[in-house]
């Protein structure tokens, strides 16, 4: 059962030499790594300071679709929005975006799964982080 409900985070970023190709472009894949740093200090936000690895537990990307608008360039601030837009007891769903100023560079959307780390199998959020990202609904 899914529990829609929306709130934004933004994370501000800049784009280092090591983001680029040879011409100064973001390489496609690191994108995938600004939104991941966006989701994760959205958990630090909520109290989970190490969220991938927990309890015996850890949480993975499940699914992604992404779209490409417009490159960001060797040092550009970035702004990596993360909205939590759905949430489950397994899985939730977030829609991301890349911002330059206000021109949109990439969206996405992202869902993240908990697995056991033993087995990589699905579990259940421990129920403190599901009531708190419940909370979130007011």
């Amino acid at each position: 059962r899914w529990i829609s409900w929306m709130t934004e985070f933004c994370w501000p970023m800049r784009v280092y030499i090591e983001d680029t190709d040879a011409g100064g472009i973001v390489y496609y894949a690191n994108y995938l790594k600004f939104m991941e740093r966006a989701r994760t200090e959205l958990m630090r936000t909520l109290g989970y300071g190490k969220p991938a690895l927990f309890d015996g537990l850890q949480l993975v990307v499940h699914e992604l679709n992404i779209k490409y608008h417009s490159p960001a360039l060797l040092d550009d601030e970035l702004k990596v929005s993360a909205e939590l837009t759905k949430i489950g007891r397994v899985t939730f769903l977030m829609s991301q975006s890349i911002y330059r100023g206000d021109s949109l560079l990439v969206e996405g959307e992202v869902k993240v799964a908990c697995l056991d780390a033993l087995t990589k199998k699905p579990a259940a959020m421990p129920a403190p982080m599901y009531q708190k990202l419940k909370g979130l609904l007011g």
